[in-house]
């Protein structure tokens, strides 16, 4: 799973009251014609066919004869470059939601944010290939629900995230939703490893999501503490920067592993060919970078809560699709796992909305 693009999905809203005395609201918004949304559809389309298609095309590369971690990896991060059409040529150079006059940061604080998330993002990726490499893919897409719990963990220390009764909920039934994919019974042997090999994939899965939470909740407080606004340019920075950091950073881990040596061997053993080796790795790429611009698209034109609405939509829809192109069982225990990372999805979102509502009335008042 492509981190990155994802960082900019943090409600942002919900903690910016402590912003608002100097914020910029002469913005108006875009009229809702039929052309806007037919624009929004399109985002979500991009935004649903992306995480899809990347995480089942994921999987495929393992299937067929895949075993590099770090290739997995850097086909997740590598696609950057096709943003920067979207960056030069995109009409939104507004800010998201409030402009914050301040001092624009030095360039060596910019320069150790950029590492440091570019290096957390690397780390983060790799862990996640190594979860869905020994996971089945409709298991390994109900763990990575988790990742909103760790977010409103991180949140309460980093962002000062009040957990109100939502909240507690959500935390509640999505720890609920993993715990229960300990005791499936066909855990391991559904996929073709062993069980040890199955509780390194669930445990990297596990630190991964944590990981992409962390990553969420550090990126929210840069933008509050050290970038100090939110514009068009500035968010595609936070997008385009760190994911050359890191891509950088997973480079020098595969020549590094030596794993570089045997993906020559590796594409012409491949169970279905050299062009279909090629075609699945580059199509990861691009559906990763897809659902960026998707991603991206709604932040700019909607707002980042409903961006985080739209992919919380999308989450049933790989371990059904995974049923269907992998065969993989759904049995009762992940079917009530999915339930539960839905309710606590929407748990979630609906806490957002309000926090959000009673933004609005504030901003409004004054």
């Amino acid at each position: 799973m492509c981190l990155n693009p994802q960082l900019v999905q943090e409600d942002k809203e919900a903690n910016a009251s402590e912003h608002t005395k100097d914020v910029n609201q002469s913005l108006l918004p875009r009229p809702r014609n039929c052309m806007w949304w037919l624009q929004m559809a399109l985002y979500t389309l991009f935004i649903l066919f992306g995480q899809s298609a990347a995480t089942l095309l994921g999987r495929l590369y393992f299937n067929n004869g895949g075993k590099s971690k770090w290739m997995a990896t850097l086909v997740q991060l590598v696609g950057f470059p096709i943003l920067l059409p979207y960056y030069c040529i995109s009409p939104h150079k507004h800010p998201t939601t409030t402009g914050i006059c301040s001092k624009p940061p030095s360039a060596l604080k910019l320069t150790s944010v950029y590492v440091s998330l570019g290096l957390i993002i690397a780390a983060d990726c790799y862990l996640y290939s190594v979860g869905l490499q020994y996971v089945p893919v409709s298991t390994y897409s109900l763990i990575c629900a988790s990742q909103l719990a760790f977010n409103a963990f991180f949140s309460y220390f980093l962002n000062a995230q009040k957990f109100t009764a939502f909240i507690i909920n959500s935390l509640v039934l999505l720890t609920m939703s993993s715990i229960l994919l300990v005791f499936q019974s066909d855990s391991a042997g559904s996929n073709g490893v062993s069980k040890g090999k199955y509780a390194i994939g669930f445990i990297c899965t596990i630190l991964a999501s944590a990981g992409y939470g962390f990553v969420l909740s550090l990126t929210q407080l840069c933008f509050q503490k050290v970038l100090k606004r939110e514009t068009f340019s500035v968010v595609m920075d936070m997008i385009i920067y760190p994911c050359l950091v890191s891509t950088f950073a997973v480079l020098v881990g595969l020549f590094a592993s030596g794993e570089w040596k045997d993906l020559n061997r590796e594409m012409n053993e491949f169970k279905t060919g050299k062009v279909s080796y090629l075609m699945i790795l580059i199509w990861i790429s691009i559906s990763w970078q897809v659902f960026s611009v998707g991603l991206v698209g709604l932040i700019f034109e909607v707002s980042s809560l409903f961006s985080n609405a739209i992919s919380v939509f999308g989450t049933p829809i790989v371990p059904v699709l995974a049923i269907i192109f992998f065969h993989e069982k759904m049995d009762g225990i992940k079917g009530i796992s999915m339930v539960l990372a839905i309710w606590g999805f929407v748990s979630y979102v609906y806490q957002q909305y309000l926090d959000h509502q009673k933004l609005k009335t504030g901003n409004s008042k004054e």
